[in-house]
């Protein structure tokens, strides 16, 4: 049957130079010596609709098949577009207001990406321009360019004709995609890397929180950026990993994954000062005021972080009178103005725990000696106190607080040390490795739960849901290890009316100043170089923060600055 379908193909192989020919069961020629087999078909007859007709067709093969298992042609602003959409999505259901996404987050992408001159411009010239001059010979690329898909992922409606992107010359940039993009997947991966790029603040993964906060922040919401980065490391906000929520139709391979794949956790000083480029690069105006009954006053969040901590309550009366006393609560000092260099720049959270720090060293001294001193003090007049509150104990504070935050400290190393950094969704290219890919990545699944039964391993727990207070203490425990409702009556004396502190010492955090101007710090921090109660303290609020202990010893270095001048 073979030799009466193939003996009008006397071709040679390319391969051996035979004449030897078989069909596949797709209808393709083989060579019966070597195997090979080529693009060609065999000749068909088709008579059913014309008699006395013959219709001769030689196939290509499914060139076009395989084009379209590459994928859809997809760039790389709307690989971000879509990471900002399900972080967006990810934050209005933790709560925030749907305005956030809806007209905050989406003007400033939008804004961004004219600025950037990627998109809501003209044909910018660029690398993109030259690249599309190899396809003016067979291309009119001086008409009228097509408008992009850029996947309408935000609230992007179709009555925007203005539309236009360097990217949207999708007719003429398909014919030069594989000369500039290679190794990537998307059509403009290989530009991305460009020189040219970082002049225009190139969009990055943590820039992407950048955007979210900086959305946050123009809208007041009570989320602070520490708290932004745990819920990106509990998982409730879309980060590592996201690009297994992108379509199917958009392949990831080569530099695509060097662009979206994180294998790292989001720093909080790189979060922050990127959302400043980024406001200053926008031309953004003067963002909403930070009054005093703003979330992110300091006089609001000392009350979070005093209850987080297991503080007592009337230490927020000293925190207020800190802040009010050195001026960080005023409207201008806690207001963003982009670009104004003349301006501190304040990170709210770590501003209010450093505020708790300057008072606990204004009544405690935090010197390895006076605390304890006071503490067994306080620890005599409760014996004989029957009634009232309990006198603020300063040493068994420290013990119960301390054996916690040890507990939830270990528990937080082992889950980021048993974190799973490849992705879940395995990655695949083509259809013809899918199969194989998927096989394997069961495989392994279940290679892993047994081993996992072997062991003994307990499999990880769902995520819990998302909260903002991560140490509890309640009042209602008998045991005595809620400190909210104690007394600071002990180590206060009264003076003119007012209460102020037994002790009248105070050392400063800026023993040691930093001489560097390109630093950008004020004071450095060693452990061994300041008392172990003063290190405990930013340790518990760097545990709370998730942030490093010398980024909350700098801004206590800054404060005790702005004190001693007052």
């Amino acid at each position: 049957m073979d030799e009466e379908d193939t003996r009008d193909f006397n071709e040679r192989c390319a391969q051996c130079s035979e004449v030897n020919w078989g069909l596949t069961d797709g209808g393709r020629y083989y060579c019966r010596s070597c195997h090979n087999v080529t693009e060609r078909s065999r000749e068909v007859v088709n008579t059913d609709f014309m008699t006395n007709s013959r219709v001769q067709t030689i196939s290509k093969g499914s060139r076009k098949q395989e084009k379209a298992d590459r994928g859809c042609e997809w760039y790389v602003c709307e690989g971000f577009q879509l990471v900002l959409k399900k972080q967006a999505e990810a934050l209005e259901a933790l709560g925030v207001c749907p305005q956030m996404k809806d007209e905050v987050l989406y003007n400033f992408w939008r804004c961004y990406l004219q600025k950037s001159k990627q998109a809501y411009c003209n044909r910018p010239a660029g690398e993109t321009v030259k690249a599309l001059s190899v396809c003016e010979s067979s291309t009119d690329v001086d008409s009228e360019p097509e408008r992009p898909n850029l996947l309408h992922l935000l609230s992007l409606s179709e009555s925007e004709g203005d539309l236009q992107t360097d990217c949207s010359f999708a007719s003429s940039m398909s014919k030069v995609s594989e000369s500039t993009s290679i190794y990537s997947g998307s059509v403009d991966g290989s530009l991305y890397f460009m020189k040219n790029q970082k002049e225009k603040l190139r969009m990055t993964m943590p820039m992407t929180l950048s955007f979210c906060y900086m959305a946050l922040l123009w809208l007041r919401e009570p989320i602070t950026l520490s708290e932004l980065l745990r819920f990106v490391v509990e998982g409730h906000i879309p980060y590592l990993n996201v690009f297994q929520h992108f379509p199917e139709k958009m392949k990831l391979c080569g530099l695509d994954l060097k662009i979206f794949c994180v294998e790292s956790w989001p720093v909080y000083e790189e979060v922050h000062n990127k959302m400043l480029e980024l406001a200053a690069f926008l031309d953004l105006p003067r963002f909403p005021d930070i009054t005093d009954s703003c979330f992110l006053h300091p006089d609001m969040l000392c009350i979070k972080y005093l209850m987080e901590a297991n503080l007592p309550d009337e230490l927020h009366n000293w925190t207020c009178r800190v802040v009010k006393k050195i001026g960080i609560g005023e409207v201008d000092f806690l207001t963003l103005v982009p670009g104004n260099k003349s301006t501190r720049k304040v990170k709210y959270d770590i501003l209010a725990a450093a505020v708790i720090v300057v008072v606990l060293k204004l009544l405690f001294l935090l010197d390895d000696h006076y605390e304890w001193s006071l503490s067994d003090f306080a620890e005599e007049r409760n014996k004989n106190n029957k009634e009232g509150a309990l006198y603020f104990e300063f040493k068994k504070w420290y013990k119960v607080v301390k054996h916690s935050l040890d507990v939830e400290q270990k528990k937080l190393d082992e889950e980021r040390a048993k974190y799973l950094w490849r992705c879940e969704k395995p990655l695949f290219y083509s259809v013809k490795n899918k199969s194989k890919v998927l096989k394997r990545r069961q495989m392994v699944v279940n290679l892993q739960n047994q081993f996992g039964k072997l062991s003994g391993s307990v499999r990880r727990a769902e995520k819990p849901n998302p909260s903002s207070f991560q140490l509890s203490w309640s009042e209602e425990n008998t045991d005595g290890s809620c400190f909210h409702g104690h007394s600071l009556k002990g180590i206060l004396q009264e003076k003119c009316g007012l209460l102020t502190a037994m002790n009248p010492d105070y050392w400063l955090c800026t023993v040691k100043l930093c001489n560097e101007k390109l630093c950008g710090h004020l004071a450095h921090y060693r452990e061994v170089d300041f008392p172990q109660s003063y290190h405990f303290v930013l340790r518990l609020f760097s545990f709370l923060l998730r942030i490093q202990p010398s980024y909350i010893h700098d801004e206590d270095a800054a404060e005790t600055v702005n004190k001693s001048k007052d």
